[in-house]
């Protein structure tokens, strides 16, 4: 049998100095029994796992480390930024030929899933945070952690044939019923954001595409969460971010959301 601490510790060893610092490992079944069949492990194409896929190792990012990282990286090999998906890019460069290897070469074999795969299939990983314990359910409409706060994201999922079994801080985190300020309440300029219903997405995208207004460099509700203030993403991060979550808005608002004319 492998040794079920070996490979585990080698991800954690490959992804720190990239800036992913979030790495949590669960059971493939624990997983499995929480989500819809269509996102389970075995509607990913055989060819894609041709091993018994036994557990998850969730990779992520909290704070800015991923993001200086990547300006690091994009600096030293230049074009990088004009890629259509810069930051997935990057996020696939250090999984494929630093975090993936690590784990094989710790006798893990594994497979990469990642969060921005299109058209193919993939992982709940919202879900796959919450069960993994790095994430909380929010009124934001994304996950919290006990100490970044909103300030985090999931960039990939190994999975491996090895048994692992180490979930993060955040299992059962649920924050928001017990926050006393709920400044994030007041600092949506849309009133996107209420309590207990949480995110409403339809007046968020209305406002977004028909005003752009200040929500442009950053989500003023997400920015003034309690939570890990000290760890908010750089502006240029936050702005990066902002562009891209608008341009994938457009379109749905234009389906969804306009109003017929």
């Amino acid at each position: 049998m492998l040794d079920l601490t070996n490979p585990l510790e080698a991800i954690r060893r490959a992804a720190a100095p990239h800036g992913l610092n979030l790495v949590a490992a669960l059971p493939a079944a624990r997983y499995d029994d929480a989500v819809a069949p269509a996102l389970r492990i075995a509607a990913i194409p055989a060819d894609a796992v041709p091993f018994a896929a036994r557990s998850i190792v969730l990779i992520g990012n909290g704070g800015g480390a991923f993001w200086r990282a990547f300006t690091d990286h994009a600096d030293r090999h230049p074009g990088w930024r004009e890629r259509a998906h810069p930051l997935d890019d990057f996020s696939r460069a250090i999984v494929t030929h630093e975090v993936a290897p690590a784990a094989q070469a710790a006798g893990a074999r594994c497979t990469a899933i990642y969060p921005f795969i299109n058209g193919g299939a993939t992982l709940n990983f919202i879900e796959l945070a919450k069960i993994a314990g790095l994430g909380g359910p929010s009124l934001l409409g994304v996950v919290v952690h006990p100490r970044f706060g909103p300030w985090i994201a999931f960039r990939a999922a190994l999975i491996v044939d090895c048994d692992l079994d180490a979930p993060g801080p955040a299992i059962g985190f649920d924050p928001c019923p017990g926050c006393v300020t709920r400044s994030c309440l007041a600092a949506c300029p849309a009133g996107a954001v209420a309590y207990p219903a949480g995110w409403d997405i339809p007046r968020c995208l209305t406002h977004r595409v028909e005003q752009e207004s200040a929500c442009a460099p950053r989500c003023h509700a997400r920015a003034a969460c309690v939570l890990g203030p000290e760890h908010r993403y750089p502006d240029d991060e936050l702005a990066y971010h902002q562009r891209r979550a608008l341009a994938a808005m457009r379109p749905w608002y234009d389906a969804h959301v306009r109003p017929p004319r």
